[in-house]
Order: structure tokens, then sequence, then C-alpha cells
């Protein structure tokens, strides 16, 4: 096992939740059915924060290889949402999936979460660079491009992290039932969000 057979088996195992967290449905349950450019830049500020905030305080409690890449990464989202915020933003609940990343103490189990976290997080940021194509504003698409590529940087960087923060069968099956529980609660999120929008979420692919 290592951290690109897990992303892997991440995919291939919760594949319709992917689909659907990809869909222009999921962008209308983030953005609360406000499909708005400010809203959407909300939403996508909202969810970096809300990682930014966890990584700092993962970082200061890890004392490992991983405590300087949480670090990092906290910075590097940080400047994100910053960069994304509309004007009059407020700041937001954070969305449920981080109420279940912080649910984890160990490190493989966070470094396995945040796997699954970003692999969630490059299906709505795809869907975000649709929308403005859309909504056709070219300087907004290129700039949620540039999110894009970072986002899939920096998941990679985790996946890496993986391979240094597991060191047997135990701590790669406690990286992958977070992994899973992350992508469950982000895809319960959205089916509750559309259930209480009136929107039959079966029906969406």
């Amino acid at each position: 096992m290592n951290g690109d057979d897990l992303a892997d088996r991440l995919r291939d195992d919760h594949e319709t939740a992917f689909s659907r967290l990809g869909s222009s449905k999921a962008l209308y349950a983030l953005t609360g059915g406000e499909m708005e450019a400010a809203s959407v830049r909300a939403a996508a500020a909202a969810d970096q924060h809300a990682v930014a905030d966890l990584l700092d305080d993962w970082a200061m409690a890890e004392h490992g290889d991983a405590a300087p890449v949480f670090a990092d990464l906290a910075e590097e989202t940080r400047d994100h949402a910053e960069s994304l915020e509309p004007d009059g933003y407020e700041p937001r609940d954070d969305p449920d999936l981080y109420d279940r990343l912080a649910f984890e103490d160990e490190t493989p189990g966070r470094v396995g979460g945040l796997v699954g976290r970003y692999l969630v997080v490059s299906e709505y940021v795809g869907q975000m660079v649709g929308f403005f194509i859309g909504d056709a504003d070219p300087k907004a698409a290129d700039e949620f491009r540039t999110l894009r590529s970072a986002v899939e940087d920096e998941r990679d960087r985790v996946i890496d992290l993986l391979d240094e923060v597991c060191e047997g069968d135990d701590d790669w099956d406690a990286a992958g039932e977070a992994a899973d529980a992350v992508v469950e609660a982000a895809y319960e999120d959205y089916v509750e969000t559309l259930e209480s929008m009136g929107v039959k979420p079966k029906n969406v692919c």
C-alpha cells in the first residue's frame, strides 16, 4: 500500500459520490442555491479558511514529519481564502467534512482524511472553473484554474506525506478509514443540503 494506491481506491470505492460532488448540483448546494459569482467565491473562501484553521491546529499538535507540511499548507490555503473573498465577505459555518476531519487525533488518520478532503475539493473547484467560463468571466475562470492547480499540487504533497507517516498496516487502515469518512461526510452534506432545498439527489448524476 502507498499513498497513490489509497487515493485510487478512494476514487473507485466512492465513484458515485465523486461523480455527484463534481456536478453542477454540488455547486448549487455549496452556494445554497445562489448561483452567482459572489456566492461561488464565498463558498470557495469558506472552504479554504476552514482547512487553514484546522491545519494550523494540527501543525501545533504534531511533532513529526507532518508538522511542517501542515504548517505550509495552512499558510497556502489561508492565502487562497483571502484572495477569493468577495466584497462584503462574512465568515460561514465550516462545511461538515471539516467536523469529521477535526475528529482525527492521530497522524495517519489526519493525513488520510486530508487526502479525502483534497479529492472532494478538486471536484468542487472543477465546477467553479466551469461556472466562471459559463458566466463569461475569463479573468475569474483563470483565477480558479490557478486554484485548481494549487489544490492538485497540495493533494499530491499530502498523498506523498502518507508514505512518510504510515509505517504498517494499522496506520494504513486508519488513514483509509479517515479518508472514507471524510468523503462520506461531504456526500451526506450534499444530499442533506439538496433535500432541504427540495431537490432529489438520487436523480442527480
